[in-house]
């Protein structure tokens, strides 16, 4: 008589585990709103005492924000938000030149009908997404920059590599900082045409005009970073 295997069911998350997933978040959400300033420090036991949680459970989140390119980890000094350094995202937006116009390729060679009509639908919730809204300040709404982050993702997940897109993954993460600091540097950016451009070419089967277009869209972000981009500091009154 043969014995039917049973499989367990997973165990569920330990109560630590779900703790340093909310201060995660928290945390991660403060940093995108601007909460913390570039180079601030994030000290532990301020945070612990804070958010009511054990120092072990800060650290397990700080290493994940570290982890996503959203903390520092100092040597003998803690965790800080990144600092302000040009080269930082020079160097992320260099990344994202190099690997998301060769994956966009792919994505228009493989992508079937089902993916055009993803792309057209990110697109049109993204242009109809307000980008700003007076509670939220000067950054980018949250809403837009979670249809921005869905825009640029589809376009690319035609190409049908998991790896791939799990590699655009940690590279956005890493530069969506960057990004929203941008925001505050050059407001009459023509966001909306960049991306409406990015979606016809992709559309149109276009590989050599979307790869450009990509190119320059990641350009300009860098470019606004630059110190020459760098706002003038507010005269003391």
């Amino acid at each position: 008589m043969t014995q039917t295997a049973h499989t367990s069911p997973p165990a569920p998350a330990s109560g630590k585990q779900m703790l340093s997933e909310q201060v995660h978040a928290h945390l991660r959400d403060a940093i995108m709103r601007g909460d913390h300033a570039p180079g601030d420090a994030l000290k532990p036991q301020d945070l612990a005492k804070e958010q009511g949680v054990s120092l072990a459970v800060v650290r397990e989140a700080l290493v994940r924000l570290v982890g996503e390119g959203l903390a520092d980890r100092l040597h003998n000094r803690g965790f800080a938000v990144p600092a302000f350094s040009d080269r930082r995202w020079q160097e992320i937006a260099e990344a994202r030149r190099t690997v998301e116009p060769v994956v966009l390729r792919l994505s228009i060679e493989r992508g079937d009908v089902d993916w055009e009509a993803r792309v057209r639908a990110a697109h049109h919730r993204l242009a109809r997404t307000p980008a700003y809204e007076p509670e939220e300040g000067e950054h980018y709404t949250s809403a837009w920059a979670e249809a921005h982050r869905v825009f640029h993702r589809t376009l690319l997940e035609g190409c049908g590599n998991p790896v791939l897109l799990e590699t655009f993954d940690r590279m956005w993460t890493a530069s969506e900082l960057a990004r929203r600091w941008s925001a505050q540097r050059d407001p009459d950016r023509d966001g909306f045409g960049e991306h409406r451009r990015l979606e016809e070419a992709a559309l149109a089967r276009d590989a050599d005009t979307a790869a450009e277009v990509l190119a320059q869209h990641l350009t300009q972000t860098a470019t606004a970073l630059t110190e020459s981009g760098r706002p003038a500091p507010a005269k003391e009154t």
